[in-house]
């Protein structure tokens, strides 16, 4: 999560929510859960989340795409707004090139919100489809937390 004030960006939080293993149900519940408390702790005013792609593995994407709905029934049962970006979309808004290797994220993540470290591969991808929302020219929620 990050804060957004015109083109002035500062760290909140980032992390993980585990699922674990075990029955789909149950693990789609967690996550529900998870981001249920995130939102309730941070309240952010806006959720981004990147757009499902298909890869080589059906069954991954089949995955991804029940955890990211679930991740947007979570922003709109609390009546978020929720806005989607493409991986080309985030990459060039945070590298400014569509093709920037995962490493190439992390460290502009790491330099636009002034962290200490690199954060971990996924926090970065979260932070970095954060960051596209925040830079989006016209945006309607420019101004706020953004998960």
């Amino acid at each position: 999560m990050i804060e957004s004030s015109g083109n002035n960006l500062r760290y909140v939080t980032s992390g993980c929510v585990k699922s674990g293993s075990g029955e789909l149900a149950v693990r789609l519940k967690v996550i529900l859960e998870g981001l249920n408390g995130v939102i309730a702790e941070h309240a952010p005013a806006v959720v981004a989340v990147e757009k499902v792609f298909v890869n080589a593995n059906p069954q991954s994407t089949l995955a991804l795409g029940q955890a990211r709905g679930t991740a947007i029934c979570a922003a709109v049962l609390a009546g978020l707004p929720v806005a989607e970006y493409t991986a080309l979309q985030v990459k060039q808004a945070v590298v400014g090139h569509g093709h920037a290797a995962k490493e190439q994220v992390q460290e502009m993540v790491k330099r636009l919100l002034a962290l200490q470290g690199s954060p971990a591969a996924d926090a970065a991808d979260a932070l970095a489809c954060a960051i596209c929302h925040a830079h989006g020219k016209g945006q309607r929620y420019r101004k706020g937390r953004v998960l």
